[in-house]
């Protein structure tokens, strides 16, 4: 009984240090050729609808998830005392191809020239926003090859490629001040990392969470 209580021990022993071995060569591996993050995000380049010049907002005629083309015209404000010459800078137009993803104008609202009246992005141009741990950088270039998973699409596998890297940490765009006095403790900063996705047929929604690995190796 104690031969085979022996056995047992052993065997269970040696099955617990093959796991150990599998997890250690896991993390070895994955942290040799590959970069990743779950800190990342589908986005794209938002481009705000606005008036040139101040005045009532008399027509409006878009809502959230319209698609619209450049130059497309979306509403006006009251020309008030504009010359004729410069009607037309009363007229709002899209200054993108795009789609509405936010609206703030309302009819009947004074708007000051350049006030964001609604957000447009285009759909074809999205991308990911990964934020990267400063100590982690030198081994990212542009052109590696990425593997993307996004939480919208649980199961599927997106490719793209690194576009570049931040010229800045996301910390040096706070607008919190930062305290002189106290103890210092020293934060692992983290940049933000363009990542194209290569086009496929998926309805991507911006501002949706993704995760990445990067291809260092």
């Amino acid at each position: 009984m104690n031969e085979k209580r022996k056995k047992l021990l052993m065997a269970l022993l040696a099955a617990m240090i093959t796991a150990l071995l599998g997890i250690v060569v896991y993390y070895w591996y994955n942290n040799t050729y590959y970069v990743s993050t779950e800190d990342a995000r589908v986005t794209g380049d938002l481009v705000k609808v606005s008036s040139r010049v101040s005045g009532k907002l008399i027509e409006f005629n878009l809502e959230e998830g319209d698609a619209v083309v450049k130059e497309q015209i979306l509403g006006r404000v009251e020309p008030g005392s504009l010359s004729d010459k410069d009607v037309d800078a009363s007229i709002i137009r899209a200054p993108i191809d795009g789609v509405v993803v936010k609206k703030w104008g309302n009819v009947g609202e004074y708007e000051s020239a350049g006030q964001a009246l609604a957000v447009i992005i285009d759909p074809a141009r999205l991308y990911i926003s990964a934020n990267i741990e400063e100590t982690r950088l030198g081994r990212i270039k542009p052109g590696q090859p990425v593997d993307i998973s996004i939480d919208q699409f649980s199961g599927a596998q997106f490719s793209g490629h690194v576009k570049y890297t931040g010229q800045a940490a996301n910390s040096a765009f706070s607008l919190l001040s930062t305290s002189t006095g106290g103890a210092f403790t020293k934060v692992v900063q983290k940049v933000p990392v363009r990542i194209e996705i290569d086009q496929g047929n998926y309805h991507l929604l911006p501002g949706t969470n993704a995760v990445i690995k990067i291809h260092v190796k």
